[in-house]
C-alpha cells in the first residue's frame, strides 16, 4: 500500500491539473492549493503545512527574486534602445547573404537571455520581415530561426526566470547552470535552423520575390540596400548592445572558474586574495546583474531623462511579478513534499524500479508542458516535484537533473502556448496543419536534441543513468525526421504532377 504522503502528492497533482485545465483558477493559486492538499493529506498539521509553504516560498525567492528583477529591468532597456536590432544587423553583416537565418537565430539566442521571449520576438520580427522582402528568403525560415533562438535560450539559460528558478530549487550553482545552458542550447538552435531551411523548400509560397526574373546581381543589390538602410539608422553600436548581456555572464563564470581552480588545481588562497575577493564580489549574481543594468542605462539610453528611465525600468519589473509568484509557489510545493516525507518515499520506490532519476524531471516537465503550455510553469512544477525526490537519492547529478527539467518544458509548443500563436499570427498563417508544422515540430526537435544530449552526458559524466534514457527523445526525433522526409516526398509528387 502507498504511504499517506505519496497519496497526498498524487491527489495534489490531480487537483493541480484539474484546476489549471478545467477552471479559471490561476496557476499560482492552483499550486498553493496543491501544496496545501499535499501537506494536509500527507500527515502535516495546518501549522506545519503553512510553515512549510512560507519557508519554501520565501527561501526560493530570497535567492533569486532580486536577480530576476534586475534581469527584466536590463531587458526593458534593451527593448527600448534598439540593442536587439543592432545585434541582428551586425550578425547579418558579418555572416553575409544567404545566411540570414543563422544571423537571426544567433540574435535570438543572445537577446532572449535578458528579454522575455514573446516581447523579443515582436520587437525583432520586423527585421525578419524586411529581410524576407529584400533578400528573396522565406519569411518562415527567417522567423522560425529567430523564434527558435529566442525560445531555446529562454528555456535553458539564466537569468531567464524559469532556469533561474529551477537552479534555485535544485540548489545548483548558477554559474554551472549558466555555462551548461549556453552549451546545450547551441545544438538545439542549430536543429531548428536546419528545419527552417526545410520549411523554405516545402512552402515556397512564403518566399517573397519582389519582381520576376531577378538576377543574382539584383538580389545582391537589394540585400546591400537593406544593409545601407540599417547603417543610416540611429542604432547603438554592437559593443554597447551586447555588453550588458556579456558582462554579467563573464563575471559569474569567472567567479565559478576561480572556485574550480582552487578545488581542482590546488590554487589555495585564490579566492581570499585581493583579486579573488574582488571577483567573488563582482561575480555574485546580484552584483553582476546590477552592473549590467547600470551599463544598459548609461550606455544604451543616455538620451532618456531620470523620469523616463525610471518608467522603463518599472515597466520591466511589472512584467515579472507573476513569474516571481509562480516560482515562489513552486518552491512552496517542493518544501511541503520534503516536510511530508513524500520525496523520500518516492525516492525509495524509484530505486527499486528501472527508471533513471534524471528522467523524472524531464518526463514531468514534458507532461506539464503538454497539459498547460507555459514553459516556465512546466519547468518550475517539474523541479518542485522532483527535487525533493532526487535529494533523497545518492549520486544524482543535480545540474543534469535541473537541465532535464528546463529541456523537458520545451516540448511541442502548440495551442496552449502563447508563443505558438504569436509566431503564426505574425506571419499570417491560419491553417492549423501549417501552424503545427511551422512551430510545434521545431520545438519538438529542439526538445529531442537537448534531451538526448543531457541523457547521454549523464551516462558519461553522471551516475545512475541508463543506456535507455536517450532512446525516448531520440525516438521522437526520429519520428520528426520521418515526418519531414514524408512531407518532402509528397511535395515532390505534387511538383511532378503540376509540371
Amino acid at each position: 500500500m502507498l504511504p499517506i504522503s505519496v497519496i497526498g502528492l498524487i491527489i495534489a497533482v490531480f487537483v493541480l491539473i484539474f484546476l489549471v485545465l478545467r477552471t479559471r483558477v490561476h496557476v499560482l493559486i492552483a499550486m498553493l492549493v496543491a501544496a496545501c492538499i499535499a501537506g494536509l493529506i500527507g500527515g502535516l498539521s495546518v501549522d506545519q503545512t503553512m510553515s512549510a509553504i512560507s519557508k519554501g516560498f520565501g527561501g526560493t525567492l530570497g535567492g533569486i527574486g532580486i536577480v530576476i528583477g534586475l534581469g527584466v529591468m536590463m531587458g526593458a532597456i534593451l527593448e527600448t534602445s534598439g540593442a536587439g536590432e543592432s545585434i541582428a544587423y551586425h550578425f547579418i553583416k558579418w555572416l553575409g547573404k544567404r545566411k540570414e537565418e543563422m544571423a537571426l537565430a544567433i540574435t535570438g539566442y543572445i537577446v532572449s537571455i535578458p528579454v522575455f521571449v514573446d516581447s523579443a520576438l515582436i520587437i525583432l520580427y520586423p527585421i525578419a520581415k524586411s529581410l524576407a522582402k529584400t533578400s528573396n528568403r522565406s519569411i518562415l525560415t527567417l522567423t522560425v530561426s529567430l523564434a527558435g533562438g529566442l525560445v531555446v535560450a529562454h528555456h535553458c539559460i539564466p537569468p531567464t526566470p524559469g532556469p533561474l528558478g529551477v537552479a534555485s530549487i535544485f540548489n545548483v550553482d548558477l554559474a554551472s547552470m549558466l555555462g551548461f545552458g549556453l552549451l546545450i542550447a547551441v545544438p538545439c538552435v542549430y536543429g531548428i535552423i536546419l528545419y527552417s531551411r526545410w520549411l523554405e523548400k516545402h512552402f515556397p509560397e512564403f518566399t517573397v520575390i519582389p519582381e520576376l526574373n531577378k538576377t543574382d546581381g539584383d538580389l545582391k543589390k537589394v540585400h546591400e540596400d537593406y544593409m545601407a538602410s540599417k547603417t543610416s539608422k540611429d542604432l547603438p553600436s554592437l559593443i554597447k548592445s551586447i555588453m550588458p548581456i556579456v558582462v554579467p555572464i563573464a563575471l559569474i563564470l569567472i567567479k565559478s572558474l576561480m572556485s574550480l581552480a582552487e578545488n581542482q588545481f590546488n590554487m589555495e588562497g585564490l579566492s581570499s586574495s585581493t583579486i579573488g575577493t574582488l571577483f567573488n564580489f563582482l561575480g555574485h549574481p546580484i552584483i553582476a546583474l546590477s552592473i549590467s543594468t547600470l551599463l544598459a542605462v548609461y550606455t544604451l539610453t543616455p538620451y532618456l531623462d531620470k523620469e523616463a528611465t525610471t518608467s522603463k525600468l518599472e515597466e520591466g519589473i511589472s512584467t515579472c511579478g507573476i513569474i516571481l509568484l509562480v516560482t515562489g509557489a513552486g518552491g512552496a510545493l517542493g518544501s511541503v513534499l520534503r516536510e511530508s516525507g513524500a520525496g523520500a518515499e518516492i525516492a525509495n520506490q524509484i530505486v527499486s524500479l528501472s527508471i533513471s532519476p534524471i528522467m523524472i524531471p524531464f518526463i514531468i516537465a514534458t507532461l506539464v508542458r503538454i497539459i498547460q503550455g507555459s514553459g516556465t510553469v512546466s519547468m518550475i512544477t517539474a523541479a518542485s516535484i522532483s527535487a525533493p525526490v532526487l535529494a533523497e537519492m545518492q549520486g544524482v547529478n543535480m545540474l543534469f537533473a535541473a537541465s532535464a527539467a528546463t529541456m523537458g518544458s520545451l516540448f511541442a509548443g502548440y495551442f496552449n502556448d502563447s508563443l505558438f500563436h504569436i509566431v503564426n499570427r505574425l506571419m499570417g498563417v491560419t491553417e492549423v496543419k501549417k501552424q503545427l508544422i511551422i512551430w510545434t515540430i521545431p520545438t519538438t526537435i529542439a526538445w529531442a536534441i537537448g534531451g538526448s544530449l543531457i541523457m547521454t552526458l549523464n551516462l558519461i559524466f553522471g551516475s545512475q543513468g541508463s543506456i535507455y534514457d536517450p532512446l525516448f527523445p531520440l525516438l521522437v526525433l526520429a519520428g520528426c525526421i520521418f515526418f519531414v522526409k514524408s512531407q518532402s516526398k509528397i511535395t515532390e509528387k505534387l511538383i511532378q504532377q503540376t509540371a
